[in-house]
């Protein structure tokens, strides 16, 4: 018998599918593996460096402020105050929320309904801030609603227990502050202005704010907390915010799952702000404003020749170091009782008065109305359409030529030929000097609101025609005509330089490549000497002979507006002129605001004498300088 031998495999088909999945699976599993590890990875890094991480933003010190001469007018100074972190006192914490909850406990009393961990918070801080009143003498107490919005928002962040400390208060801490407390001393920068309201409306002040620059940080993922910076508000500090402002520094903490502070892995330090150079001479700003006293107004002196202002001067002012840290309550009200909030040479709006004459004449003579030879004759009145129109001489001043009705300022001139010459003809000269827009000056608050009338401006807005009489008013500047004392400096500074218009600046060398860059003022030599000689005659011997100061040669010009109110007609006081007369190197307007109807303001006897004492500062100044560059001793006082 054959024997058949059998060949068995221990092999089923079936398999074959099971370890096919089973590859499957596990390369599935690789994948999804894979992914986590490389691809994933830096996806959940990042969240886990957002839940970890914090950054602090630090403002930049602002820039300084100079004057012309390197004079620091804005500045920094540091500002101390007490802090404690609160992540170093969360032992104290639990501490003292196990004591104040041991009570309950024992008496089996329920805690729910009771803030002890608000209350144990605010225990551990009042006895840290309980030896700093010991100090300092003080009685300061926690705000428990202020500690819990910090826990809530600013974890990170110092918790401020005295926010301002004087410098003897700062000495007296790092004194006697033990080494080991957890109270320390912070230092930051607010705004210092060394010449105090000197300035105050042109430099302008700042408010706190959060909202800082943050380029140049990194960490631009990560939950971001601000330490307060400052924003200009006003003046130069608004006007130039982006250049002044700091660069922002930070910090990035490690931080545990409560939140608190547990070590610093990154830092950038801030730094200063560019500094701004300006055109003041604050030994002139400071002479503008003692001359002004306790005026209401505003004056301007500008360097004609480039724009540049000198000085520019609004009273009443502030101190503006009432708004570091921050403006008080009664510094405020301060502010509002005496009216000192606006600046008054660039948003005060005034009617111009008589200086408003030097426009009149301009458009008289261009339009060929009058010669330099023209006369009229002055009984004191004039009348136009039926109504009378007095001048300022009830007597009159008789034959009276054009340079002549410059230098007594007689109304009766200007009546008779400004409404020959027409509204049309006025209104668009003192459009084309700019007394209609703004002048551009590094001022954001500078008023647009100005108003040079005409007949198609009063149509439009009252509905009612333009009548002669309205343009015998506007001739001397009353009726519908507003302009800064600004303006008026300004278009003065054009006519002392043959143009028709100059940029104001408040910077050096602001205008020094566009200063001159404007059409010729279209006067004839001749047409241009007449009004020279009015306005040098006012100062020598007419209505501006307040204003002479010796040996120097002065052209002016003066103004008095009336304004009607419920309690009577407000003298406006006007003064607006420039020196040395042919070679124009400074130009002073001034303007008092009458605040009642007996204040019999003038602007020869009020306004002038004030730009008397700017016109000798002035050139007093100069002589000394041109004696120091000669290598000769200064005058003494």
């Amino acid at each position: 018998m054959t024997e058949i031998l059998e060949s068995h495999k221990n092999y089923n088909p079936r398999l074959r599918l099971f370890y096919v999945l089973v590859a499957v699976l596990v390369l599935v599993l690789l994948s999804g593996l894979a992914y986590r590890q490389l691809i994933s990875g830096t996806l959940y890094s990042d969240r886990e460096e957002i839940q970890n991480l914090r950054r602090v933003l630090v403002p930049g010190p602002r820039g300084n402020i100079y004057d012309r001469n390197g004079e620091l007018l804005v500045g920094n100074r540091p500002r101390f105050a007490a802090v404690v972190y609160l992540a170093e006192l969360r032992t104290e914490f639990r501490q003292e929320f196990a004591e104040l909850r041991r009570p309950y406990i024992e008496r089996g009393l329920r805690t729910d309904q009771v803030p002890l961990p608000r209350m144990a918070r605010t225990a551990v801080l009042q006895r840290y801030l309980d030896e700093i009143n010991e100090i300092l003498g003080r009685d300061e107490s926690v705000d428990s609603d202020k500690l819990e919005g910090h826990l809530r928002r600013q974890l990170i962040l110092p918790y401020f227990l005295i926010n301002d400390l004087q410098p003897e208060e700062y000495a007296k801490l790092l004194e006697q502050i033990p080494i080991d407390s957890p109270i320390q001393v912070y230092s930051s920068s607010v705004r210092y202005y060394p010449h105090r309201s000197a300035a105050s409306h042109v430099l302008g002040y700042v408010g706190s704010t959060l909202e800082i620059p943050e380029e140049g940080v990194p960490g631009e993922k990560l939950m971001t907390f601000n330490i307060r910076g400052s924003q200009g508000r006003e003046g130069l500090e608004q006007y130039f915010d982006d250049r002044i402002q700091g660069q922002t520094g930070g910090e990035i903490w490690v931080v545990d799952p409560a939140g608190f502070q547990h070590e610093r892995i990154d830092k950038k330090k801030a730094v200063q702000g560019e500094a701004i150079v300006t055109s003041l001479d604050i030994d002139l700003q400071k002479t503008v404003e003692e001359a002004l006293g306790d005026y209401r107004g505003a004056a301007v002196a500008l360097d004609p020749r480039t724009g540049e202002v000198l000085a520019m001067a609004t009273s009443p002012g502030y101190d503006l170091n009432d708004f570091t840290p921050s403006l008080s309550t009664a510094a405020a009200a301060e502010i509002n009782e005496t009216g000192a909030w606006p600046n008054r040479a660039a948003q005060g709006l005034y009617p111009p008065g008589s200086t408003f004459k030097l426009v009149t004449a301009m458009a008289a003579l261009k339009d060929e109305h009058i010669t330099p030879d023209t006369t009229a004759y002055c009984r004191g009145s004039h009348r136009v359409a039926g109504r009378t129109f007095h001048c300022h001489n009830r007597a009159g001043h008789g034959e009276i030529d054009l340079a002549r009705a410059l230098q007594e300022s007689c109304n009766v001139y200007f009546y008779e030929y400004g409404v020959q010459t027409g509204v049309d003809r006025i209104s668009t000269e003192a459009r084309r000097l700019g007394l209609n827009e703004k002048t551009g000056i590094e001022l954001a608050s500078e008023t647009g609101r100005m108003l040079v009338g005409s007949a198609e401006w009063k149509r439009r807005v009252h509905n009612t025609p333009w009548f002669p009489g309205d343009t015998a008013n506007l001739s001397i500047g009353q009726g519908y005509i507003r302009t800064t004392p600004l303006q008026m400096a300004s278009m003065t500074a054009a006519f002392a330089t043959g143009r028709d218009r100059i940029t104001p600046t408040l910077l050096l060398n602001g205008n020094r490549d566009t200063a001159v860059a404007t059409d010729p003022i279209g006067l004839t030599r001749q047409h241009y000497e007449t009004i020279l000689r009015g306005m040098i005659g006012a100062v020598e011997s007419g209505t501006a002979r307040n204003a002479a100061v010796p040996d120097v040669v002065i052209a002016g010009k003066t103004g008095t507006a009336q304004v009607p109110t419920r309690e009577g007609r407000l003298h406006m006081a006007w003064f607006t002129g420039f020196a040395p007369a042919e070679n124009p190197e400074i130009v002073v307007t001034v303007l008092v605001e009458g605040t009642h109807p007996d204040d019999n303001y003038g602007g020869g006897a009020t306004a002038a004498p004030i730009a008397r004492e700017v016109f000798r500062k002035f050139f007093s100044d100069r002589e000394a300088d041109e004696l120091a560059a000669a290598g000769e001793p200064r005058p003494g006082p």
